[in-house]
């Protein structure tokens, strides 16, 4: 190759660094396309499972108030002081929902006269003077709350000593 000049050997050396440069920026940008992929496909997975994980938290919502009706009934029931067939058959019947509501992660919050008042799990309703129990321990619990896996689906109504 006795014709070539070194003016070519520039111009081509120059012309094979530029197609590289091009190269390497359309390889960083489709790294860049992949990892952005890759991140919108893990996130579509993670909203899904949480979406199923969730899913029954309308169902679960309409639910609690008929379980607390059944509550409201055996109450009325043991102030009157019955225990007949008719308590049996509603207690069995809310006993019935609560394991029906455990089956698809939704448990009762826990929570008992004397138990530290929790903003996170309770919903103070009101506040009331009590010898028996100190300032921000709940004196009642009015309405049970309740937990969907790790959320609370219904904080616990109750009635705080002030």
């Amino acid at each position: 190759m006795p014709d070539e000049t070194p003016a070519d050997d520039t111009s081509e050396l120059t012309a094979t660094r530029a197609k590289l440069e091009a190269t390497e920026q359309e390889l960083n940008n489709y790294k860049l396309k992949l990892a952005d992929f890759d991140n919108a496909r893990k996130r579509m997975l993670r909203d899904a499972e949480i979406d199923r994980k969730y899913a029954v938290e309308p169902l679960a919502r309409d639910l609690l108030a008929a379980l607390d009706n059944l509550d409201r009934a055996l109450d009325a029931a043991k102030r009157a002081g019955d225990t007949g067939p008719l308590v049996t058959g509603v207690s069995a019947t809310a006993g019935q929902f609560l394991d029906a509501l455990k089956r698809h992660g939704i448990t009762r919050i826990a929570c008992e006269p004397g138990t530290v008042f929790d903003t996170n799990l309770h919903q103070a309703v009101m506040q009331q003077p009590d010898t028996k129990f100190e300032p921000g321990q709940v004196v009642q619990v009015l309405q049970h709350g309740f937990m969907l896996h790790d959320r609370v689906l219904r904080p616990v109504s109750v009635i705080v000593a002030s």
